[in-house]
């Protein structure tokens, strides 16, 4: 066994100043367990590697994965899937018990799903840094699945100007989060960033004569000066009754994570009607489509046209390495075929990363923002309020000034910031 995993742990790089120190009392739980754990050190230093080797990678995710003849670590860099290691089959039951041990988890309990959460301080290259991985685990055919969702506190940018809105999205965007009432809605699918984007804007508009609250599920970072609840849905505390209880506790500016269904919907713009700044998201492909998804649960037209004031609409794109970027030939047809002018397909330079070691030969190293923002200004609210259909308001929008999400990527890639596959990948011309 030593020597198996000698062979897997070479597969790690410079990863020998790696320490890595479990916080609070969750080594002291399944004392049994953890003395063997202890007995197995290859185990243990192999996981702490693992997760060590994540972070160096600027990973956000990583995936434990059982098969019936191989088990593969793999970790979600800038948005994409990469494996990294095979370590041997007969590892499995170890490794996994030997993280849900550090989560807290019955390790015992191997039919049902199970969540929670290790928090870490990780020494690497004499500089200790503070962590949290949201903990995962599914039973599945060939044995537990887990997955670990990296909480990096440094990741997080709480710098509005830094998050990539073209000049005048960012303009109407603050206008809107400034107003002292109203909703200002953030939508997009899992993973394009929506939760930076709202943590940003409570950053910005936290100060000490605020009271902000907000209902995450989970609570992601920990925000000084915020109100921050955690959903439980187990005992009955879900965003409508965090909202209903919000009201009772004068606030000036709420956050709710999510508007899932018509009771969160309801209360969220009857706040926004009674004096206080609603912040949200909604899974939508762009801005125009939050208005009909929001009547589509059954809020009044009158309602949305009153209480929202703008929708943002965002994705994710991998940014060029810097390190291997270069500029390559694209036909002219191809470009104005994905967006551009004739006039702008002749003259702007189009680059990619040709791969090396800084981006591990993917070309890419990062990730920005792309942005959609539409306020609902008067011409926009009575499109609303005569029930106008997605397609309607977005045309509409474009004649005020409305920046597409695929406009937002094209300037993006005018600037050398990611690619023309990053920008077709996601968004729609």
């Amino acid at each position: 066994k030593e020597q198996d995993l000698d062979q897997v742990m070479q597969s790690i790089t410079d990863m020998d100043e790696a320490d890595v120190e479990l916080q609070g009392d969750a080594e002291e739980l399944a004392l049994a367990d953890l003395e063997k754990a202890a007995d197995e050190a290859p185990i243990v230093k192999l996981v702490n590697l693992v997760l060590t080797d994540a972070l160096k990678r600027g990973a956000s995710d990583i995936h434990i994965e059982p098969y019936e003849k191989e088990f593969r670590v793999r970790f979600r860099i800038d948005g994409v899937m990469q494996s990294i290691m095979s370590p041997p089959v007969k590892l499995k039951d170890a490794i996994t018990s030997r993280l849900k041990i550090m989560a807290k988890l019955d390790i015992s309990e191997k039919r049902l799903p199970q969540d929670g959460r290790i928090m870490l301080k990780m020494n690497i290259g004499g500089r200790k840094k503070q962590l949290d991985f949201r903990v995962s685990t599914l039973p599945t055919l060939w044995g537990e699945k887990v997955v670990l969702r990296l909480l990096d506190k440094e990741n997080l940018r709480l710098d509005m100007t830094k998050l990539g809105f073209e000049s005048e999205s960012l303009v109407k965007f603050e206008k809107a989060i400034l107003k002292p009432y109203g909703m200002v809605l953030v939508t997009g699918p899992t993973g394009s960033g929506k939760t930076n984007t709202l943590y940003s804007s409570i950053a910005r508009l936290n100060t000490p004569d605020t009271n902000i609250m907000t209902a995450e599920d989970p609570v992601e970072f920990q925000l000084q000066g915020v109100n921050q609840v955690q959903m439980k849905e187990q005992i009955g505390l879900n965003f409508a009754a965090a909202l209903r209880a919000f009201l009772r506790q004068d606030p000036n500016i709420i956050l709710v994570g999510e508007i899932r269904d018509f009771e969160t919907a309801e209360i969220a713009i009857k706040a926004a009607l009674t004096g206080h700044l609603v912040l949200s998201t909604l899974h939508t492909n762009g801005a125009p489509e939050t208005i009909t998804r929001l009547m589509n649960m059954g809020i009044e037209p009158f309602l949305v046209a009153t209480s929202v004031h703008l929708i943002c609409a965002q994705r994710l794109v991998r940014r060029i390495c810097k390190d291997c970027a270069e500029v390559v030939d694209v036909p002219v047809q191809t470009l104005i075929e994905e967006g551009y002018s004739p006039e702008e397909a002749k003259t702007v330079k189009i680059h990619k990363g040709k791969g090396c070691t800084t981006c591990n030969n993917t070309g890419y190293k990062g990730r920005a923002g792309l942005y959609e923002v539409m306020e609902v200004d008067d011409e926009i609210r009575e499109l609303v309020l005569v029930g106008a259909s997605a397609v309607e308001l977005k045309k509409k929008a474009i004649e005020r000034g409305m920046i597409t999400l695929r406009q937002s990527g094209l300037i993006k890639v005018a600037a050398g910031v990611t690619t023309l596959e990053e920008v077709a990948r996601e968004t729609i011309h």
